[in-house]
């Protein structure tokens, strides 16, 4: 079996995703093959993602390919993009309705064995506050990483999350779209060129 197919066979958190408001299954979505150009360095997938079997497939997958100045062809292409979140799969949600968050069970038993099959890449794009604590090992805040961004650029980047509830903070920030993207979009198609 290869990495990706012990990654789609894993059943860790059977249990603990029963557990959830959600009671739902595991379904990790593994997308990633040596050779790719540019790691995006997710979080963990969504609902939609745990019912589609494909990554980003979702709002926020929408706004982080505009943000990334890539259509779906070039985006979902492996040979350009390896997408490894901090969980495979969806955690589910609480009785609230709010995301839970990546278990750590699911980092320390798969990433490491990623990163070395993916080996050094070009371009890592961190995407949310669980990705910058694993990658960057920072212990600031989103605003503060996404902020110093400089300090990681060219070969890294920073994001917030793209989420629709950070609507608010993109308003509040509009350094990001003005400062961030341009430079992250010119990687992007060095990288890819």
């Amino acid at each position: 079996m290869t990495l990706v197919q012990d990654i789609q066979s894993c059943r860790l958190c059977a249990d603990r995703f029963a557990a959830t408001y959600t009671g739902h299954s595991p379904r990790p979505v593994a997308w990633f093959q040596k050779g790719a150009r540019i790691l995006i360095a997710g979080q963990a997938p969504g609902a939609r993602v745990h019912e589609s079997g494909q990554p980003f497939t979702d709002p926020s997958g929408d706004r982080l390919r505009d943000w990334l100045g890539l259509d779906n062809p070039a985006f979902y292409n492996k040979d350009n993009i390896a997408i490894v979140p901090m969980a495979f799969c969806f955690p589910g949600y609480n009785a609230k309705g709010s995301d839970l968050p990546p278990p750590p069970i699911c980092g320390k038993t798969w990433h490491a064995k990623v990163m070395q099959t993916l080996g050094p890449m070009p371009l890592t794009v961190l995407v949310g506050g669980h990705a910058h604590k694993y990658h960057l090992n920072v212990k600031t805040g989103v605003t503060d990483t996404v902020c110093n961004w400089r300090t990681h650029a060219p070969h890294v980047f920073a994001l917030p999350h793209p989420s629709w509830r950070n609507t608010g903070w993109l308003k509040k920030h509009p350094w990001f779209e003005a400062q961030v993207l341009p430079a992250l979009r010119a990687r992007v198609t060095e990288v890819l060129t």
